[in-house]
């Protein structure tokens, strides 16, 4: 699907899906094979980022803190609390220029969440991404033969197999216990307009 693949891999997998170096991977290999695309790669994968953190934003923004506590667990929040009050555009662009398994989404959530700007929020994240991905494409220049090489890898097969597999088994955890802790909010909500 070429950069429409970026794209929209780039949304699912910075909305509420599990993707762990889904669009990394992508973004250099599609590079190793095309040097010329390297900045329309980085351009799709960073517009499918920050459009998957949009969603992420128009979700959480609405319930605020008390929405936040529900969906993470308390040293996280905390932690996150804080380094959102004390510098969330840092915070965010170091989030988002840092490979699994560093946690970005939570990052997204607290500061949807306490209120940091969406203009800004994704203006860190798209610049922060677009660094993140122009610097893979680059190493793919570089380093392109021996990634294609290692493409045919039975190894690499194996690799990309078992992140799919992850990929999967989190995502369907993260959906399950999203909706779980969404209907946790509503119900009790409900109960108390009977």
């Amino acid at each position: 699907m070429g950069g429409f693949g970026l794209l929209f891999l780039g949304i699912l997998d910075s909305s509420f899906l599990f993707m762990p170096l889904g669009n990394d991977l992508l973004v250099i290999g599609m590079t190793a094979r095309r040097h010329d695309l390297m900045f329309y790669y980085a351009a799709m994968a960073t517009a499918g980022s920050v459009l998957g953190c949009l969603l992420i934003d128009l979700m959480v923004r609405k319930g605020g803190e008390k929405g936040l506590e529900k969906h993470l667990p308390p040293k996280r929040l905390d932690y996150i609390r804080n380094k959102v009050e004390k510098s969330a555009g840092w915070a965010l662009a170091f989030a988002a220029l840092m490979p699994p398994p560093f946690p970005f989404t939570p990052f997204v959530i607290a500061s949807a969440a306490l209120d940091y700007p969406r203009s800004k929020l994704l203006a860190v994240i798209g610049a922060s991404r677009f660094v993140r991905f122009t610097v893979e494409g680059g190493l793919a220049m570089v380093f392109g033969r021996r990634i294609l090489g290692w493409a045919k890898s039975p190894v690499l097969w194996n690799i990309v197999l078992v992140l799919i597999v992850i990929s999967i088994a989190g995502s369907v955890f993260s959906v399950i216990r999203w909706f779980k802790t969404s209907k946790k909010s509503v119900q009790p909500e409900s109960s108390t307009v009977r």
